[in-house]
């Protein structure tokens, strides 16, 4: 179990848990897990740390197919401007390694946003806490399991 398996299940919200071999070769750990897991890129969602002017970390959560949009994420969360994380403090605040960083079940309760598309779909794919692990769960349940607000952060 890991923390953002144990968060979901704490919480009574309707889940399921998706399990591949990770392959430590692979050039992005979630389009290997859309591939593996035979779902569509767009229902696939990765988690991304950015931090803003005010020196804040923002948890972003999009589809795996998509870049962040860092100006709409610094607005999303009322800051001038946002930059990507060092992956040594994503790490450390959210308790997981880099591909397997779970929007659920972090150390630090962090401001997140999450891309409005992920309403569109009855069920969306995120990390569970570690490569090769992914957590199938509706984006309100994970929207309020975790404080997050819905706005649109993709790169055109």
């Amino acid at each position: 179990m890991t923390p953002a398996i144990n968060v979901a299940k704490k919480a009574k919200v309707a889940f399921n848990i998706h399990q591949y071999t990770h392959d430590a070769s692979a050039d992005s750990y979630g389009t290997e897990a859309a591939e593996k897991l035979a779902v569509a890129e767009s229902r696939v969602f990765k988690t991304l740390l950015a931090k803003t002017d005010k020196q804040e970390l923002v948890v972003a959560v999009l589809p795996v197919s998509h870049k962040l949009n860092l100006k709409s994420c610094a607005s999303a969360v009322k800051a001038k401007k946002a930059v990507m994380a060092d992956v040594v403090e994503a790490e450390r605040a959210t308790g997981y390694v880099v591909g397997g960083i779970s929007p659920l079940g972090q150390k630090k309760r962090l401001k997140m946003v999450i891309d409005q598309t992920a309403k569109d779909f009855e069920t969306i794919y995120v990390s569970a806490g570690k490569r090769g692990l992914e957590i199938e769960l509706s984006a309100l349940d994970l929207a309020s399991l975790t404080g997050a607000r819905f706005a649109d952060i993709l790169a055109s």
